[in-house]
């Protein structure tokens, strides 16, 4: 009995010292995470694609369709590096390099807050043009366009992913083998404080925008009361709840359950995996495109 008791307190001792270093999910996580990027990768992928057509036949340029285009944009850069992620998840091994890793890793939050933004300047240019009754909002030029979307993504790469590839991933040493698994940062206060930060301003941000377009869709409804159904303007405002939609099924879940798991993350292991689930919701945010072009949006 004795033998048997130190046998399984050095089995213990193990799993606990090799905890950074393992494949961290069951086989039915990794099931939900493989079919989820898969998904978003199919999807994401014919949408980006078939997009990228619409917008070469397009001769205006628009803040909207400009805004558009930067989503193709963000959601191609995530797209490569799903096969990464699913190479990991079926296999349980990373066979490339930690920073890749880390790039891989800060890929699918940089393209949710970027879609998010992306998100965000449609839909108030959107409204722009309902509240000032104006046919629409355009660059005056191409340049103009060009200049306001390489000024977004400078920010990111001056800002954001300097941030992301330095600090990232410092907190610890992690396994060569081992990939996704940077949840030792959050015990940082800093850290911590940032995201609930984020947190708050994103469901506020959420809130506001159905708010909002709640409020615009009542306003219609009451002055379209007796052609409703046939009005062009009112299936226009319909569209725009598509983009709220997608951040509340997408988007907002992760943010929900990233503030239970920030409080909790060391009472239960499987916390993380949680964690990875709900990440792997905002990358169906790719298949927009694809609702777009097939809604003749």
């Amino acid at each position: 009995n004795m033998y048997k008791e130190d046998f399984r307190s050095m089995i213990a001792e193990n799993r606990n010292s090799s905890d950074s270093s393992a494949f961290a999910h069951t086989n039915t996580t990794s099931a939900i995470l493989i079919t989820a990027y898969s998904v978003a990768f199919a999807g994401g992928g014919i949408g980006s694609i078939t997009m990228s057509f619409v917008l070469v036949k397009m001769n205006t340029l628009s803040v909207t369709t400009t805004a558009i285009i930067n989503l193709v944009i963000v959601h191609s850069l995530l797209l490569f590096t799903v096969p990464f992620r699913l190479h990991y998840y079926v296999n349980k091994k990373w066979v490339f390099k930690i920073t890749f890793c880390k790039i891989v890793s800060a890929m699918v939050h940089i393209h949710m807050y970027l879609t998010f933004l992306f998100y965000v300047v449609t839909l108030v240019i959107r409204w722009l043009i309902f509240f000032q009754w104006k046919d629409k909002v355009e660059f005056y030029r191409k340049l103009h366009a060009i200049a306001a979307s390489a000024a977004v993504w400078v920010c990111v790469m001056v800002f954001v992913v300097p941030v992301l590839c330095f600090e990232y991933g410092r907190s610890g040493s992690y396994n060569d083998t081992t990939c996704f698994k940077f949840h030792r940062e959050l015990q940082q206060e800093s850290v911590k404080a940032l995201n609930y930060t984020i947190i708050v301003a994103v469901a506020c941000i959420t809130c506001v925008l159905l708010g909002l377009q709640i409020f615009i869709l009542v306003k219609v409804s009451r002055r379209l009361s007796t052609s409703l159904w046939s009005h062009q303007e009112f299936w226009a405002q319909v569209k725009n709840l598509i983009f709220i939609c997608v951040i509340i099924i997408c988007f907002l879940p992760y943010h929900l359950f990233r503030a239970y798991y920030i409080q909790h993350m060391s009472d239960l292991d499987q916390l993380e995996s949680y964690n990875e689930v709900f990440l792997s919701l905002t990358a169906l945010s790719c298949l927009d495109l694809l609702f777009f072009v097939l809604s003749g949006s």
